[in-house]
């Protein structure tokens, strides 16, 4: 993308992410010993991969998005081996708040529901913010 780059943002975008389950994305590997399936934070992991997706060549330079909040209902379990794609569509623009529906499928059902939000923020003040908490932290441990 281009400096000076206006926002390209409507409702109505979509973005999709795959993944196929692995070992290390299991409920067990977490420590939920016995639910060898994949992990609910994995699954919201990759909603919010798929709503990035939807408008990722669409914000201008130099900002980012950061998820601000995740309301969903997992009601089926997908296996180690198991295709799992997350769709996402933009539903709302509020000031420089997003609101994704997202679900996430695999072969054979949806596996997960729900509503993403993400906040439109300058990626330099996020990291200048980010590097001020790093150097309290680094003053409060001496």
């Amino acid at each position: 993308m281009h400096e000076g780059k206006k926002m390209d943002l409507q409702i109505g975008l979509t973005g999709e992410k795959e993944m196929v389950v692995t070992k290390t994305d299991l409920a067990s590997f977490a420590g939920n010993m016995g639910a060898d399936v994949l992990s609910t934070h994995c699954i919201v992991l990759l909603m919010e991969l798929a709503a990035r997706q939807a408008i990722e060549d669409r914000i201008p330079e130099g900002k980012i998005t950061l998820g601000t909040h995740m309301d969903i209902r997992h009601f089926s379990a997908a296996t180690i081996g198991s295709r799992v794609r997350a769709v996402a569509r933009l539903t709302a623009l509020e000031g420089r708040k997003l609101h994704f529906q997202v679900a996430a499928y695999d072969d054979v059902e949806k596996l997960a529901e729900g509503e993403n939000e993400q906040a439109l923020v300058s990626q330099k003040f996020f990291l200048k913010k980010v590097k001020r908490k790093a150097e309290k932290k680094q003053h409060s441990d001496r």
